[in-house]
């Protein structure tokens, strides 16, 4: 029975939670799947208008994917949906190809939910987990701020009632230029409002004078993107604002989301492919961040590989489910563990309302000004646009840095899945540039121990006739030039030079291009009479050196340790330290 139960909690994790679900979960889990509702039904509708969207699809994209990676995910409270940069990617994939908002594009846009959900779902069969180590934190948190001030932008147009371009930044303020003399003066005004009332109000209900008097306002911050609506629909239908300019959301269908296969031909899938791929990738780093950021605090288990699955059958059921591309969404996350979620039935739930709601009250938001969704987008957005890592990654390391910058303009400048190409290409190659100019240094012994460090930064014991270094990497075709550059150089500084000693404790690695190079240096050496020692070789990298020549011609040993070594050689300086 325990290999039975071990089976299914590895092939469906909800096996574990749903055996032990109880009355007191029950009740967290509704209660958590009631706040985050107050947040989904407007993010989700402001999303799929962000992806060039019918509103309705961002309930859409709410509902079975949720569903979905309550019952095959290992996160119990990471929030499975359309966000803002998801969403961004998916305009930016289509709209160069279909006009936004038509048929062809809606179809192509679930389609591309089926594409990412496939190729998530082949990574994570063929366990390819492993490759969200091969995108640089830096990177990502750079492309998040740039993709963050473009979607803001973006959001733009609809605060002032324009057709502006926000696909980079030079696009934009052309765009703005050309059409600012035609913006909607009311249309800003009401847009303001709305920006400072989900500004300033939540800093005014989590005041000290407002707390005391009315206790916790926590549901109540959460819930004023919800208020907002409601109020702003109100007023429109009261007040006739449509007279005035106020564009609308206008008719949206009500009832279960269609389940079909989208349309597809082989060209368009290859011409689709790059962007899914990119969005695979970003809706996979991304949602495995956000599962981590909270699995500390839930105790739960994360597997890569699993992850990659549960979001590959939960992009794919939204493709199916005439929805867009969807992935973990960190507000939504944050709010649902903090608001006590204790399974991952909280998302299931919140799927449910968000039925009733496409079944029931889609009428209700007819009349939803499309600037509040603006506005509720550029809210939630905008904190995630801070310079600050820029500074403290720069201060830290200079390389990491330009990745940031590189991968920053490359977004703005260009767009956000060529400079998500550049970052990563350029990580690369600064990667590259790091292990092709390996840190060497000529180390001597620290007095009173058996501890060699870099003579440049301690004041050690040296010999005369002893060239005692360590390098600290692996040896490869890229640095071995680099290493015997420097031996030469070395060696050339010191006359009365009898050993050269490596010491390897810090090489894991070593490839035949390296091996090649050592050979040269040793038979370079012997005919200048002097010997090539190592110390400290490790497992690996001696199986290595024993299908080579270089152990059969070594003019010098192999030591155990470099103590050892340097009392060895050079007696007279180490022996009596």
């Amino acid at each position: 029975m325990s290999d039975l139960n071990s089976r299914l909690t590895r092939l469906l994790p909800a096996w574990q939670w749903l055996r032990k679900y109880d009355q007191a979960k029950f009740k967290s889990d509704l209660l958590s799947a009631l706040i985050v509702i107050a947040m989904l039904v407007p993010q989700g509708m402001a999303y799929a208008m962000l992806a060039g969207l019918p509103p309705i699809m961002g309930l859409y994209a709410s509902i079975l994917p949720m569903i979905i990676y309550a019952m095959i995910g290992g996160s119990p409270t990471l929030s499975i949906g359309p966000v803002a940069i998801i969403s961004m990617m998916t305009f930016a994939t289509l709209n160069p190809l279909f006009e936004v908002g038509s048929p062809v594009y809606i179809q192509a846009a679930c389609l591309l939910a089926v594409m990412v959900g496939i190729i998530s779902l082949l990574l994570g069969i063929f366990r390819f987990g492993f490759l969200i180590q091969l995108i640089s934190h830096p990177v990502i948190q750079s492309f998040i701020i740039a993709s963050a001030l473009l979607i803001a932008l973006g959001q733009f147009k609809f605060l002032v009632d324009i057709p502006l371009k926000a696909n980079n930044i030079p696009e934009f303020l052309l765009s703005f230029w050309q059409y600012i003399g035609y913006s909607n003066i009311q249309t800003f005004i009401f847009g303001m409002f709305a920006l400072l009332f989900l500004i300033y109000l939540p800093k005014v209900l989590n005041s000290n004078a407002i707390k005391s008097r009315i206790g916790s306002t926590a549901f109540i911050s959460k819930a004023l993107p919800l208020v907002l609506v409601v109020a702003s629909i109100a007023a429109v239908y009261f007040l006739n604002l449509q007279e005035i300019g106020i564009k609308t959301v206008g008719e949206i269908p009500s009832g279960f989301p269609p389940l079909s296969m989208p349309y597809w031909n082989m060209d368009l899938v290859i011409t689709l492919l790059p962007g899914a791929a990119m969005i695979a990738m970003i809706s996979f780093v991304e949602s495995l961040s956000i599962a981590q950021a909270t699995a500390l605090q839930q105790r739960s288990h994360l597997n890569s590989n699993q992850e990659l699955v549960a979001l590959g059958l939960a992009n794919l059921s939204a493709g199916l489910s005439s929805a867009f591309p969807v992935t973990g969404s960190l507000s939504r996350t944050v709010v649902n563990a903090d608001s006590g979620a204790k399974t991952p039935l909280a998302g299931v739930f919140s799927s449910l309302l968000i039925v009733v709601v496409s079944l029931y009250f889609t009428g209700f938001f007819r009349d939803l000004p499309l600037v509040i969704l603006a506005a509720t987008i550029i809210v939630s957005i905008w904190k995630l646009v801070d310079f600050k890592p820029f500074i403290e990654t720069w201060r830290y390391s200079k390389a990491d840095g330009i990745a940031m910058w590189i991968t920053f303009f490359g977004v703005i400048c260009i767009d956000i899945s060529t400079g998500l190409i550049i970052g990563i290409v350029s990580t690369f190659m600064l990667l590259l540039w790091r292990i092709s100019r390996p840190h060497i240094a000529v180390i001597g012994l620290v007095e009173g121990t058996q501890h060699f460090r870099n003579v440049q930064r301690r004041q050690v014991l040296t010999s005369s006739k002893v060239l005692s270094m360590r390098i600290d990497e692996n040896l490869t075709f890229l640095n071995a030039n680099t290493l015997k550059g420097f031996l030469i150089n070395a060696v050339s500084q010191h006359r009365d030079l009898e050993h050269v000693v490596i010491n390897c404790s810090s090489i894991s690695a070593i490839d035949l291009s390296a091996l090649e190079m050592l050979e040269d240096v040793n038979a370079e050496f012997k005919k200048i009479n002097i010997k090539l020692h190592f110390s400290e070789i490790k497992g690996p990298v001696m199986d290595k050196l024993q299908h080579s020549k270089l152990l059969k011609h070594l003019s010098g040993q192999i030591y155990l340790s470099h103590f050892q070594a340097m009392q060895e050689l050079s007696p007279e300086v180490f022996l009596n330290s």
